[in-house]
């Protein structure tokens, strides 16, 4: 059953959008006459997004309250494991350790976005200059001191780089920001992978501390000659220089954007996620190959408990959140890329839908969601193309090399029509036995509430 899910969700990715549901199985809106307060804490990462969907949601539902405190994913994960807020939100998965102390925890991936690094440079008044990622780790390991070092300026040859001391900014809190930064660092330098590794608070070996990308974007923008990783909105809101940094093929410096983010989460095969419920401890999409693959990419997480009355006291109030939560992970992705977050692809939309059906009140499904015929149709469209696909690759193999351009493209044109009726016609007969075999799941029992 998981391995199908898995090539399903990847199948989704592929097809790069998501059917309508048929029967709109949404969770069941917020009760209305009733006031809802709903808390979350954590990552400063997706503040940004996080408080827009705060806005937009209470237009829709002005009977719920979304109060989110941005204290870093260390505070997050802390106050989630704690269960002082009823979400929390952080950038880096949870440790083995982590979820062991936070036992039924669901990483529900909210958005997709990219650390960068910015610069003030009197002498450099506009993005672009170019870092590989030793340069990067040198410049944390406090092995390159000065902005005219030789190593940077080989990237630069048309720059006039000044002969300044560089200073450091980093995190002083508990960072999933952290996280995805010494994450990438660790796979492109060993010394850093050695001496310093990876995780949201690290034994700096140099640098200035400030708390949460709000900090870190101030003193690396207020201070001449700084350097500081913050996340790209927060670059852009500060109006912030920011370097291109390159990519893992070492064959291009590559500038961060939606469109490089998105090629990095492209190049991640959606095979290698788990469900919800699973180990996400490993998960990463730093340093992903591709020419255009921008190599400081992450997903962010939300945080819920599956038994929802650990950090829920009130049942009315948990179906208030899992439908405040799938509003986040779907019609609350269009506000993702004013804020410049790649919107989460429908396959991953799919993980997280997948793992808010399973939260329970005191035993009590509050979601009864079931992937419709919709979903299965457009895997199937999907497998059809790709099937298409896979056998014109083959019979073009196979054309007289000595035949015009224009007559391999009507042959390949006659064999497209061909083997899409083909595949058409295997697909609908599947789809037909399929229903036949269908068997109606009884709706599990209620318990009590407390």
């Amino acid at each position: 059953m998981k391995k199908i899910l898995s090539i399903t969700l990847s199948l989704l990715l592929v097809a790069g959008t998501l059917a309508p549901f048929a029967s709109a199985q949404v969770p069941e809106p917020p009760k209305s006459g009733t006031d809802f307060a709903i808390n979350g804490a954590g990552a400063t990462f997706p503040y940004p997004l996080i408080d827009t969907w705060r806005v937009e949601y209470k237009k829709l539902y002005p009977n719920v309250n979304l109060n989110y405190q941005s204290i870093g994913s260390g505070g997050g994960v802390k106050q989630h494991t704690e269960k002082t807020v009823n979400f929390g939100a952080s950038d880096a998965p949870l440790t083995k350790k982590e979820s062991e102390l936070a036992p039924g925890t669901l990483h529900i991936p909210e958005a997709i976005g990219s650390v960068v690094l910015a610069y003030y440079l009197p002498e450099v008044p506009k993005s672009g200059l170019k870092l590989t990622g030793e340069n990067v780790a040198d410049i944390y390991l406090g092995k390159i001191k000065k902005w005219n070092d030789p190593k940077i300026q080989e990237n630069n040859p048309d720059v006039k780089l000044p002969d300044r001391n560089i200073i450091v900014v980093r995190r002083s809190d508990g960072s999933g920001t952290t996280y995805v930064f010494t994450d990438y660092l660790s796979k492109v330098s060993k010394e850093w992978d050695q001496k310093v590794g990876k995780g949201k608070s690290v034994p700096w070996p140099t640098g200035v501390g400030a708390a949460g990308n709000e900090g870190v974007a101030w003193a690396t923008r207020n201070t001449k000659y700084a350097i500081g990783y913050v996340e790209l909105a927060y670059a852009f809101q500060n109006e912030m220089t920011f370097a291109h940094i390159q990519n893992a093929d070492k064959t291009k410096f590559v500038e961060p954007s939606l469109e490089t983010v998105f090629a990095a989460v492209n190049s991640f095969s959606i095979n290698q996620l788990p469900r919800a419920e699973g180990d996400w401890s490993e998960v990463s999409i730093t340093n992903a190959p591709g020419e255009n693959s921008y190599p400081l990419a992450s997903f962010t997480y939300l945080l819920v408990y599956e038994n929802i009355e650990k950090s829920v006291n009130d049942k009315e109030k948990a179906k208030a959140l899992i439908h405040l939560l799938h509003w986040m992970i779907t019609d609350g992705q269009k506000f993702s890329k004013p804020l410049l977050y790649d919107p989460l692809p429908p396959a991953v939309q799919e993980i997280g839908k997948q793992g808010l059906a399973r939260i329970k009140y005191n035993g009590e499904q509050l979601w009864n969601y079931k992937p419709t015929s919709a979903v299965k149709a457009e895997a199937s469209k999907a497998t059809i193309n790709s099937a298409v696909k896979s056998e014109i690759k083959s019979d073009v193999k196979t054309l007289d090399a000595k035949k015009s351009a224009e007559q391999k493209k009507l042959e390949i044109k006659k064999k497209v029509e061909e083997l899409k009726k083909k595949k058409a016609a295997e697909a609908k007969k599947k789809a037909e036995d399929l229903k036949k075999q269908t068997i109606k799941t009884p709706t599990a029992k209620t318990s009590a509430s407390k």
